[in-house]
C-alpha cells in the first residue's frame, strides 16, 4: 500500500523594507524582492514573498505596521531591510535599535524567523557614526537569534566605481544592482528556509 506524500506546504516571506525593497525608480518587478520570487520558483521552493516595503520608511515606521503584517500574512519568515532611513534622518542610533530588536522579537514570537538586512552609511557621517551604526545590525540579530546580512550593499556601493550602480539621486541602486543585492541576502535567506 502506498501511502500519500504529504503537500509541500508553501512558506511565506514577509519583507519589511524601504526605497531599496520598494524598487523606488524602477520598473515594476525588476527590484531584489521580484527578483527573489522568481530565484524560489526557479529552484522550486514552495515560498511566496510578500513585499510590505515603503519607499521612506523608517525602523519606527516598520515597527508601527509590524504586528498587523504578521497577523494578516503568517509569514515563516521575516526579512526587516530598515535602518538607511534613519541615518539619513539622523535619528538615534538608540531608536533605530530599540525598533529593529522589537521588530525581531514581535516576528519570533509570531513563529517566524527573522534575517535583518544590514547598511551602512557613507564616510561623510563621521567614522564613529559609521562603525556604530553598521554595529547595530550585527547585535540586535545576536541578541534576538537572528540571521543578518551585514551590508546589503557590499559590491554595489564598496566597488571602485560605486556610481555605476546607482540612479543620479546617488542613493538608490539602478535595476543592475539588483541582482547583487538579491546575491548578498540570499545565502542568509536560504538557511533559513530549510
Amino acid at each position: 500500500m502506498l501511502l500519500a506524500q504529504p503537500a509541500t506546504q508553501t512558506k511565506t516571506i514577509l519583507v519589511v523594507g524601504d526605497s531599496l525593497s520598494a524598487e523606488y525608480g524602477l520598473k515594476r518587478g525588476t527590484g531584489w524582492v521580484a527578483l527573489l520570487q522568481q530565484r524560489l520558483d526557479r529552484e522550486k521552493i514552495a515560498a511566496r514573498v510578500v513585499n510590505a516595503s515603503i519607499s521612506g520608511d523608517t525602523t519606527a515606521g516598520g515597527r508601527a505596521r509590524l504586528s498587523a503584517l504578521l497577523r494578516q500574512h503568517k509569514p515563516d519568515v521575516v526579512v526587516i531591510e530598515l535602518g538607511g532611513n534613519d541615518a539619513l534622518r539622523g535619528l538615534p542610533l538608540q531608536s533605530t535599535e530599540e525598533n529593529l530588536s522589537q521588530m525581531a522579537t514581535a516576528s519570533r514570537e509570531a513563529g517566524a524567523r527573522v534575517l535583518l538586512v544590514g547598511m551602512q552609511v557613507p564616510p561623510n557621517y563621521g567614522a564613529d557614526y559609521s562603525r556604530r551604526f553598521a554595529g547595530i545590525f550585527e547585535k540586535v540579530a545576536k541578541e534576538r537569534q537572528a540571521a543578518v546580512v551585514p551590508f546589503f550593499l557590499k559590491g554595489v556601493a564598496d566597488g571602485p566605481d560605486p556610481l555605476q550602480w546607482f540612479q543620479s539621486d546617488r542613493i538608490h541602486p539602478r535595476e543592475e544592482a539588483h541582482p547583487k543585492m538579491l546575491d548578498n541576502v540570499w545565502p542568509e535567506l536560504r538557511k533559513l528556509l530549510r
